[in-house]
């Protein structure tokens, strides 16, 4: 039980920063299926450097599920809440730095889970395996923005080292 209060606070904090830059902060539609490019991904890489990984994965999936329900895009809701866990279990928090080289490298497959994750979840509500081939540029785009803001703030939590302090 050592730290869960704080760690539930850092969740839910996490949580609410994702679904802010998720949902609000450089929100940008693309496509006609009610996908968006943003910046929330960045926060579930912070957290899952920063928290053990169920309460990254929680943060996570719930920031960025609440963002699609509140967002007009509640179809999109449960495999969000499945891909964005994923993608904070590839991530470690068990080093001293935030942007070690695991958690460098742990956005390749990022990525590659969100890409694939959102195909596919793309082609079964539509019904179709073609339909999902337009958005992967644009998924791919997203997952780089969402890295490079978390690299440029991983530094900086490093170079402070408010990992140690928090």
């Amino acid at each position: 039980m050592k730290n869960t209060t704080k760690n539930l606070v850092l969740a839910a904090l996490f949580a609410a920063l994702t679904f802010v830059l998720t949902a609000y902060f450089f929100h940008v539609p693309v496509g006609v299926n009610g996908g968006y490019i943003h910046f929330g991904d960045s926060m579930i890489y912070l957290a899952a450097s920063i928290l053990p990984l169920p309460y990254a994965m929680a943060a996570g999936a719930i920031g960025a599920g609440l963002s699609d329900l509140m967002s007009g895009g509640a179809m999109w809701v449960v495999p969000t809440i499945i891909i964005k866990a994923l993608m904070a279990a590839m991530f470690s928090a068990k080093q001293d730095k935030v942007l070690g080289k695991r958690n460098a490298l742990a956005l390749i497959p990022a990525a590659l889970i969100c890409l694939v994750g959102y195909y596919l979840a793309e082609s079964i509500i539509m019904g179709n395996f073609l339909v999902g081939l337009p958005s992967a540029p644009l998924t791919l785009i997203q997952s780089a923005g969402s890295s490079a803001l978390y690299v440029l703030l991983a530094l900086a939590f490093d170079k402070a080292k408010l990992k140690q302090k928090i």
